[in-house]
């Protein structure tokens, strides 16, 4: 019987850590900066998916207000080596993604890119109007050297913040003020579309809409999978991962998001979820589709496109 305040390990999957991966001209690197948060960096264009540094412990969040804390998100920007950015891309809306989206903005120059309800998130920190997108779905952007596109997608089952941001979001505020708004894959395509990185941050889908996209590496979204079904896990691995032809799968949004940045990460309590189900899960269907799984380390520049050939399938 598992102890519902206990968590899982993370050494007995020390052997599928990503390598860190030194800078070399014209690629990129992804640096995992916990949840879904994420720094694809090819030394010429940075970008940001999503935008979650502050970490409110759970006891805040169960009875408090919330607001971004900018010295924190300073802290956590210079630590990754972050001073620009063309553009803060998010994934929903929740707090745990984007938070502190505007600050970053406004620290680094980024435009902030998501849905309706993030750019009320971005109205209410004060950005400015030129310094919002709400773009269509599938319509490719282009950011120096990446071109991003937002793939229409959902929330995994039981959101717990459902709706819209409808009007300017001021902080502090209750973490139910950042409702879900629209949900998005984003699909990343670096060197003039040599490799291509899906981040697909909620472990749910929507059925045939990744139909026809190509992902080299899903950065898949895990949270609350070992509480699912069989019958879902699989569904939701052939609708993200077998439907891109991935190679390789980085799972995230699976560490406790209560817990400061600047401590070792952990995977969530098994109230929460079960972590151990969810990587056993995914080791076995990897090992029988020949998919490579690559556990993110915070902080760490991988490469993560390292042992393709360039411009391969």
């Amino acid at each position: 019987m598992k102890r519902p305040f206990a968590r899982p390990g993370l050494s007995p999957y020390d052997a599928y850590r990503q390598p860190s991966a030194p800078p070399r001209s014209g690629a990129a690197r992804v640096t995992w900066l916990g949840v879904s948060t994420l720094l694809v960096d090819d030394g010429a264009t940075a970008l940001m998916i999503d935008g979650f540094f502050t970490r409110p412990g759970l006891l805040r969040v169960l009875t408090a207000k919330i607001a971004p804390r900018t010295r924190t998100v300073a802290e956590c920007l210079r630590r990754a080596g972050v001073s620009r950015l063309a553009a803060v891309i998010c994934a929903h809306s929740h707090y745990d993604h984007a938070l502190d989206a505007p600050a970053v903005c406004a620290q680094t120059g980024a435009l902030l890119v998501g849905s309706a309800s993030t750019a009320n998130i971005g109205r209410g920190q004060g950005l400015p109007e030129d310094r919002i997108l709400v773009p269509e779905t599938n319509s490719p952007l282009a950011f120096g050297t990446f071109t991003a596109t937002l793939i229409e997608s959902v929330h995994s089952h039981g959101d717990r913040f459902p709706g819209r941001v409808d009007a300017p979001l001021v902080p502090p505020a209750r973490p139910s003020s950042w409702a879900t708004g629209s949900c998005y894959s984003i699909l990343v395509e670096t060197g003039g579309g040599a490799h291509s990185l899906l981040i697909h941050a909620s472990a749910n889908y929507v059925p045939g809409a990744l139909r026809g996209q190509h992902a080299d590496v899903v950065y898949l979204g895990v949270g609350e999978l070992g509480k699912a079904t069989a019958a879902f896990r699989d569904a939701y691995w052939n609708e993200v991962v077998v439907t891109t032809g991935a190679r390789r799968v980085v799972p995230v949004h699976w560490d406790d998001f209560f817990r400061s940045l600047d401590r070792p990460v952990r995977p969530l309590r098994y109230f929460a979820d079960d972590f151990g189900a969810t990587m056993r899960f995914l080791l076995d269907r990897a090992a029988a589709d020949g998919v490579e799984v690559a556990i993110p380390v915070p902080w760490r520049p991988a490469d993560p496109f390292a042992g393709f050939c360039e411009g391969s399938p």
